[in-house]
Formats: structure tokens, sequence, C-alpha cells
């Protein structure tokens, strides 16, 4: 499952602490296409947030979803 979303600094440590709780892998990608794991804080922090990133899973987590669809790229 792809999805867009848009992250600050500020937003990252709880992302990560969500990321982390997920029994699967979870992949960041910014707009270069440079992927990271998404439960590495210093990978995320490491992207450019100017711009929307792509999360990469195959797995669910309710909580997880909630973050995605709260943070959501606007279409």
């Amino acid at each position: 499952m792809q999805k867009s979303i848009v992250l600050t600094p500020s937003m990252v440590k709880e992302f990560v602490r969500i990321t982390s709780k997920c029994d699967f892998d979870i992949d960041v990608a910014s707009y270069n296409r440079y992927y990271v794991d998404a439960k590495s804080i210093v990978g995320v922090l490491g992207l450019d947030m100017s711009r929307p990133l792509t999360i990469t899973y195959d797995g669910y987590n309710p909580e997880l979803e909630g973050f995605i669809r709260d943070h959501a790229q606007a279409c």
C-alpha cells in the first residue's frame, strides 16, 4: 500500500513512535525516491519534508492508519 503524507520535523517523533509498534516493514520516500525505514527517527529526519512523503507498507495498524489519515496530502 502506498500513501502520501505531509510531515513536519515536530511530527517525526510521534510518527516513529507509531511505526515502531507495527510488526511489518514501513518505508518512507521523499520526492527524489530516497527511501528510509519509517522506524528510524534519524532516517526520517534526514528526508526533505518540504514536499509530501510517500509511505509504503504491507500491513494494518489502526493507530498508523489514523495518523496517515490525519496527515494525508490534500488532493
